[in-house]
């Protein structure tokens, strides 16, 4: 699904050269190559504040924490993502509430949404899956209409842009009160271990979880507020510094695959291929979408079989994401219907991700469709 090594090899002296700079110094942890890889990342998205942590759970646990969120307080969420974005949640005895998600984007359902929203709501944590944001103009007018606070899980969407209605762009997660990121080794930006960050441009917010990621300390052994033990170790931010120069590049690479395979399976009754808020397919004058995951629709009943066949021809593929959290064992809620979830009931019986990263070449490209092509017709 991801070819590590070979993008290892393209970058292999930066990286090599990174690591031997921690060893020589040292200095593993909170060393100076976390606080440029900080800078550079700020940079990057143009945003005030990057805190880096341990990873992308811990990101959304400690913007939650940031925001003061307290025990009952409603967090509304969308129902086809991974666990992690309602598990933090209910770490915090908050109580998740799971929407439904638009049919196109599989990001959460704006009307849905509003339905949910009660007295006890205080957050809306939208997931920008697969690689592109959810509807943020929407989002963020509910959120000032009901005074919410907006976290948002940028963990698969890194380095795409949203254009606003008006025109303007901003990187995601860097457009509610904080965003958050994970980098497993398998993102768009990912490290060699585990490791995330938190963004803000709410200079008093950033503070807060500064303090949080240090075991809510500011001054060594004086603790203000209660914090956890999760921060970015320096061999990780020197893996990261390395990419994250190449990271416009990886997408454009991953939107190059995307491109070929729309179009050479968009051909198939029986394939639904991925659409974009923005344009409706993959254009070269945005970025909009930059493909953590390449994920068709096969219609016709043949998913599962075709999940066989790939893995039975070396064709690497994955189902995300077989069960539904409001099915999960652990998310099960009375107050939850069937009938609520319509979309994401059926995406769970019909999506499938192909390979997708940066070094997929034409050779590898034309097999995985030509096979695909030839098993759902």
């Amino acid at each position: 699904m991801v070819d590590l090594q070979g993008q290892y090899q393209q970058i292999k002296e930066t990286v090599n050269t990174s690591i031997e700079q921690v060893l020589n110094s040292s200095a593993y942890i909170n060393g100076p190559l976390v606080h440029e890889f900080q800078a550079d990342l700020e940079k990057y998205l143009n945003v005030k504040h990057v805190i880096p942590c341990a990873n992308g759970t811990d990101a959304l646990q400690i913007a939650m924490m940031g925001l003061g969120l307290e025990q009952g307080d409603e967090v509304i969420t969308a129902d086809f993502t991974f666990a992690a974005t309602v598990e933090v949640i209910g770490l915090l005895k908050l109580t998740p509430v799971l929407v439904d998600v638009d049919a196109k984007t599989f990001n959460i359902d704006i009307d849905a949404l509003k339905k949910a929203i009660t007295p006890k709501t205080k957050a809306i944590v939208p997931v920008h899956l697969f690689g592109q944001l959810a509807n943020m103009d929407a989002v963020m007018e509910i959120a000032k209409e009901h005074n919410l606070f907006v976290i948002e899980d940028n963990a698969q969407a890194i380095g795409a842009d949203y254009t606003f209605k008006d025109g303007t762009k901003k990187k995601a997660g860097t457009i509610g009160n904080v965003g958050t990121t994970s980098f497993f080794p398998s993102k768009n930006l990912g490290c060699y271990g585990d490791g995330g960050a938190i963004f803000t441009n709410d200079d008093e917010l950033a503070h807060t979880i500064r303090g949080i990621v240090n075991h809510g300390m500011y001054t060594r052994y004086y603790h203000d507020v209660v914090g956890v033990n999760s921060r970015l170790d320096s061999i990780q931010a020197g893996v990261l510094k390395a990419k994250l120069p190449l990271l416009d590049s990886y997408c454009e690479a991953r939107r190059n695959a995307a491109r070929f395979y729309n179009k050479t399976l968009s051909v198939s009754e029986n394939i639904i291929t991925p659409t974009t808020n923005a344009c409706n397919e993959i254009c070269d004058t945005c970025n909009c979408h930059v493909f953590h995951q390449y994920t068709l629709q096969i219609t016709n009943g043949k998913r599962d079989a075709l999940h066989k066949h790939l893995l039975e021809k070396g064709i690497p593929n994955a189902i995300y994401y077989p069960v539904a959290l409001h099915s999960q064992k652990a998310y099960a809620d009375s107050r939850y219907k069937e009938s609520d979830f319509p979309v994401t009931n059926e995406l769970i019986k019909t999506v499938i991700s192909l390979p997708m990263h940066t070094e997929l070449d034409q050779e590898q490209l034309t097999f995985i469709t030509q096979t695909i092509l030839n098993f759902v017709n």
